[in-house]
């Protein structure tokens, strides 16, 4: 833990151009660079080509959380205009998936632009939803939290219904620029499914159900997990030391046959920085029923990978561990929360290759990543930088080779 107190954010900034930040994407999805990481030596090629790069001893894991239309807009009688956007569900159930079928009304907590024009009186609009006129109401119910009551006047539709009627994709703070109707379909993963992210797991935005159906050919077994992304995901560090730095809490879903496949796989290769966070974290969830037993709770602590555990299982054992646990339960998925902070000097578990886009400096995926491949990171992003990569979200991708 004392290395950790002595990580400093200033050794993880680089110089990020802001030309370098793609703000739309290519397009074509797979068409995007893709750097190749392995052993030290940098290669460069096309994202179609990665199923002649990726071995087919890989279980390729992606997250297929899908991303709501969580930006909303409210205007005032004097044509002010209110800015919600959805940042945790609290009724009828803090559980998004839950949380998203509502049918009579539901409260979230939110962050809200122009708060102080908006007084005590609810805000409506009148929405289509599927053909059908519908109103829909915001109440400010709790101001200091932040907290609003949903209601629409037509009970048929579920609370994802409407918010996809109501909604603006919520594109990153730093692409700053306002979404289109055509970022509906490209900041989304052509495998999404689950509804409750408020961004996009944005390695997953390279593939194309070609590149899929050829890695499967190859060989390779997929798998997919749920990690609905928090705008937490945009929170930069402020703290003076990054170990303090307040990590985000997210959801996340598996089901039975993704831990059975983790459990005989030779190798895991995940597709983004969320699935990774998925899989260590499931792992750790795996230690703590060796640990602790059947009653062990399902929500990982930012730090809890850092503590003394003694000597710790592998992954294959703490995989059996959580199938013995979910016989015994009658589950065939599990859910659970995770707040995992994967920086240098964690122990990587679970994921041996991963793909990811290239990110912001200074920020918590740099130090993620910097734990994936030690300090070869700058050679990786100075390599990036040199051969006009493009960064972020609709940018350019990697893939990183681990060992």
């Amino acid at each position: 833990m004392k290395e950790l107190e002595n990580i400093s954010l200033d050794d993880y900034h680089f110089d990020l151009p802001n030309e370098r930040i793609a703000k739309f994407p290519k397009e074509q999805r797979d068409m995007s660079q893709l750097l190749q990481y392995q052993n030290g030596t940098i290669s460069h090629h096309i994202f179609k080509d990665i199923p002649s790069i990726l071995p087919n001893d890989h279980l390729i894991v992606f997250n297929n959380t899908k991303v709501l239309p969580a930006r909303l807009y409210f205007k005032k009688e004097t044509g002010a205009i209110i800015e919600i956007f959805l940042f945790n569900p609290v009724r009828p159930s803090n559980d998004i998936s839950a949380a998203m079928l509502a049918e009579s009304g539901a409260v979230w907590s939110c962050t809200i632009g122009n708060l102080k024009r908006w007084k005590d009186a609810p805000l409506q609009t009148q929405i289509t939803v599927e053909g059908v006129e519908v109103i829909f109401t915001a109440t400010l119910i709790d101001r200091e939290q932040k907290l609003v009551q949903f209601e629409w006047d037509k009970p048929q539709f579920h609370f994802v219904d409407i918010v996809s009627a109501a909604g603006e994709t919520p594109l990153p703070p730093y692409l700053k620029r306002e979404a289109t109707e055509q970022d509906r379909s490209t900041y989304q993963t052509v495998y999404s499914k689950k509804e409750g992210a408020v961004a996009a797991p944005t390695a997953g935005l390279h593939f194309t159900e070609e590149v899929i159906e050829q890695l499967r050919q190859n060989g390779n077994k997929t798998e997919e997990v749920t990690l609905h992304v928090s705008a937490g995901t945009f929170k930069p560090v402020t703290a003076d030391k990054v170990v303090d730095h307040d990590m985000h809490n997210e959801q996340v879903i598996i089901r039975k046959e993704v831990i059975a496949s983790l459990a005989n796989a030779q190798k895991v290769a995940c597709v983004g920085t969320t699935s990774m966070r998925t899989l260590e974290s499931l792992y750790w969830f795996g230690v703590r029923l060796i640990q602790q037993g059947t009653e062990a709770t399902f929500d990982i602590q930012k730090l809890e990978p850092y503590q003394e555990h003694g000597e710790l299982p592998n992954r294959t054992t703490c995989m059996q561990a959580i199938l013995e646990y979910m016989d015994s339960k009658e589950l065939e998925e599990i859910n659970g929360e995770t707040s995992i902070f994967i920086m240098p000097g964690y122990d990587f578990k679970v994921v041996n290759t991963l793909i990811t886009n290239f990110h912001l400096p200074s920020t918590t995926l740099v130090l993620l990543i910097a734990a994936f491949v030690g300090e070869d990171w700058r050679k990786i992003y100075q390599a990036a930088l040199d051969n006009d990569y493009r960064f972020l979200s609709y940018g350019d991708s990697s893939i990183l080779f681990r060992g």
